[in-house]
């Protein structure tokens, strides 16, 4: 088998994202300068989008369709605190079956369609013993045990290098605008390092053990591919998650999915107005 055999060519790939643009400008010519990804359980900030806009996933071509019940798969155009976005409602996941490449499609057509900016939220579970059940935590570092990158295969030289730096990918401008609406909102916000797992299944409490002693605060099933395109593509990226279960090893219990949208809903009032705060201030610092 040649290498190339499993993975679409670079000239497919640049198609069949062009081909999905050209869908959305069918509908629309707005020109959103941010992209938003919406986590498990984080709607609130859908409503606060002034949609002009809505497109079911299904009806784009060749993007995935959610599978998970939290994730409402829409593609939301319009404005947050009149500043022209586009959001994710529901995201994909290497769990579902989809490939890593898949599961970061939407992050180029988002590329493509162009967003300067990209604002990920996205639930975890917590190990840091400083935070809580409901606390919110500003990604400033990664580590991928998904065994994946989207960026396997042929490599599209028109959207970035073959071997993107990833010294900086939660882009520190961005986090400190979220330090300065949440300081000037008395919200609490955490900062530290977000371990990606494949999932579904969670973790043992061995595993939590080891996920803790590598160095990460919060463990969670998303997010780093979507980074990992975005930063390829010369995208800034801030990560906020939304501690929905403690995942401390000697005090460990069993979880289910409705306390996990629970602990997201309670957060998600913060979560809101860290990110519209964010957005709005992204366009005054021009």
């Amino acid at each position: 088998m040649r290498i190339n055999d499993s993975f679409p060519d670079s000239d497919t790939q640049q198609r069949c994202v062009a081909e999905t643009v050209t869908a959305v400008r069918q509908v629309t010519s707005a020109a959103p300068r941010v992209g938003l990804i919406l986590g498990t359980g984080l709607g609130q900030l859908a409503r606060e989008i002034v949609v002009e806009h809505s497109m079911d996933y299904g009806t784009l071509p060749h993007f995935p369709v959610s599978t998970v019940e939290s994730h409402q798969g829409r593609l939301l155009i319009g404005t947050l605190r009149s500043v022209p976005v586009v959001a994710m409602q529901g995201r994909f996941h290497i769990y579902e079956g989809y490939s890593a490449r898949e599961v970061t499609f939407p992050v180029r057509v988002l590329g493509r369609l162009g967003i300067e900016n990209l604002l990920i939220s996205t639930a975890c579970g917590g190990m840091n013993p400083l935070h809580q059940r409901g606390d919110l935590m500003l990604v400033t570092d990664h580590i991928n045990l998904q065994g994946h990158s989207p960026l396997r295969g042929p490599n599209v030289s028109h959207w970035g290098p073959r071997f993107p730096d990833m010294s900086d990918p939660y882009n520190a401008g961005l986090r400190a605008l979220a330090e300065q609406v949440a300081l000037t909102s008395n919200i609490k916000l955490h900062q530290g390092v977000y371990v990606a797992v494949v999932g579904p299944n969670l973790e043992t409490k061995a595993e939590y053990r080891f996920l803790r002693a590598i160095g990460a605060d919060v463990v969670g099933m998303s997010t780093v591919p979507e980074v990992i395109v975005a930063r390829h593509m010369g995208i800034k990226v801030m990560a906020i998650g939304v501690i929905t279960d403690e995942c401390f090893p000697d005090a460990l219990e069993p979880l289910e999915l409705d306390q996990v949208l629970a602990a997201a809903a309670e957060a998600e009032p913060k979560l809101t107005q860290i990110i519209a705060g964010v957005t709005e201030r992204i366009t005054q610092s021009g």
